[in-house]
């Protein structure tokens, strides 16, 4: 069993334990945590790594700022449990992660292949953050053709086994010695070179059914 954190289109490194532990425990109980792969994630673009953040609500008061870097301001979010963080209905940031993947991804060998299936997540209205990443979850499962027995958390243990909850951050990521990115096609490598641990989209998008061969053969 591994324990996760609930993730925005996670990076590779997420992906990997969920294709490789018999089951996963999503926590749903955590306190929410600014600055994380909960409300962003990150893609490759002509311009280098983007970052595409989720605009989030806290305690009845609406985050203000653009969808690149808007996160939760208000003083008692640490008291929030993630599951209960409402995505903000400002900014128009499905427009703008929608144009952001289209703008990034619509050269890559797969972006036509996979794009019906994630237009509807940037059109649909979702009210809480948790919810959206669970059904991108489903659909990137489904997409990858894994099956992992996800259960969740119905109590925070702030120590549990195979703890990759807080290890899996875009900011000094805990060492983890089971994964070791696999380089792949990248539309921008021959610019910046390979660009590891990206959001799972990066990976279908550029490798299509291949994609499930690349996380094998990052898992140590």
């Amino acid at each position: 069993m591994v324990y996760l954190s609930t993730a925005y289109l996670g990076p590779v490194q997420y992906y990997c334990k969920l294709y490789a532990n018999e089951s996963v425990m999503m926590e749903t109980q955590e306190s929410y945590l600014k600055q994380t792969y909960r409300n962003r994630c990150l893609i490759a673009t002509a311009n280098g790594v983007q970052s595409l953040t989720i605009p989030v609500e806290g305690a009845g008061r609406e985050v203000q700022g653009s969808t690149e870097n808007c996160e939760l301001k208000t003083e008692n979010y640490k008291s929030m449990a993630t599951k209960e963080i409402r995505i903000a209905d400002h900014g128009n940031w499905q427009h703008v992660h929608w144009h952001a993947l289209v703008s990034a991804y619509g050269m890559s060998p797969f972006f036509e292949y996979y794009e019906d299936d994630f237009a509807p997540f940037y059109k649909q209205k979702f009210h809480f953050l948790f919810d959206l990443n669970e059904q991108l979850r489903w659909k990137v499962c489904e997409l990858l053709d894994i099956q992992p027995n996800v259960s969740y958390t119905t109590v925070y243990e702030a120590v549990v086994p195979n703890d990759f909850r807080e290890a899996i951050r875009p900011r000094r990521p805990v060492i983890d010695k089971s994964f070791q990115p696999q380089p792949y096609y990248q539309v921008f490598r021959q610019k910046y070179g390979f660009l590891p641990n990206l959001s799972i989209v990066d990976l279908l998008f550029n490798m299509g059914p291949e994609a499930i061969i690349v996380l094998k053969n990052s898992i140590i």
